[in-house]
């Protein structure tokens, strides 16, 4: 008896499996009805979302500059960070940064780059954002940005087609690490 009811559960299992996969699969198909307007719609919705994550990444990477010109000091804690936020805005289709803004060396101090390196990203490149003078305050306003940038790509996620939602997941993860990283004491 105990082996009868060890196949019911595995049968059970293999079917909910399969009847999860199929609606998967139904689900993520193309709804290509009559005119086909569906697609265009989806087409849009998607654009203005890989947009509005685009400009959060420049808005991102115009908080991570104009704490690095504030706090020099923090440019090996803060290089590699920036970095990834470049590439983030980069998967989304954004401007690509200046490459003095995302490929200078750790040992390179950035005195003054603040306006600089986000001015040529776009024609809407974000303001630069009031830096606390105290490193410790800047680098919690820094998690705090990343931590809503992260929030907002995961309350996008509902509405985002299966490609770009997996893309908002995997960046809004990378955010949240960051924001770990940044109220970090010691690294």
């Amino acid at each position: 008896m105990h082996n009868v009811a060890l196949t019911r559960r595995r049968t059970l299992l293999a079917g909910s499996v399969l009847g999860g996969a199929a609606l998967l699969l139904t689900g993520c198909s193309d709804d290509s009805g009559p005119g086909g307007g569906g697609q265009d719609a989806d087409a849009a919705a998607a654009a203005r979302l890989r947009g509005q994550a685009a400009r959060d990444s420049a808005a991102l990477l115009a908080h991570y500059d104009a704490t690095l010109a504030a706090h020099p000091g923090l440019g090996e804690r803060l290089r590699p960070l920036r970095a990834e936020v470049a590439r983030h805005a980069a998967a989304f289709g954004g401007a690509t940064p200046a490459p003095s803004a995302s490929a200078a060396p750790s040992t390179a101090p950035r005195t003054g780059a603040s306006a600089t390196p986000s001015a040529p990203a776009s024609a809407s490149a974000p303001a630069s954002p009031a830096v606390p003078p105290d490193e410790k305050q800047a680098r919690a306003d820094l998690a705090a940005a990343e931590r809503r940038t992260a929030d907002a790509r995961a309350a996008a996620l509902v509405s985002a087609p299966p490609e770009l939602a997996r893309l908002l997941a995997s960046v809004a993860a990378a955010g949240a690490a960051h924001a770990y990283l940044l109220t970090e004491d010691g690294a």
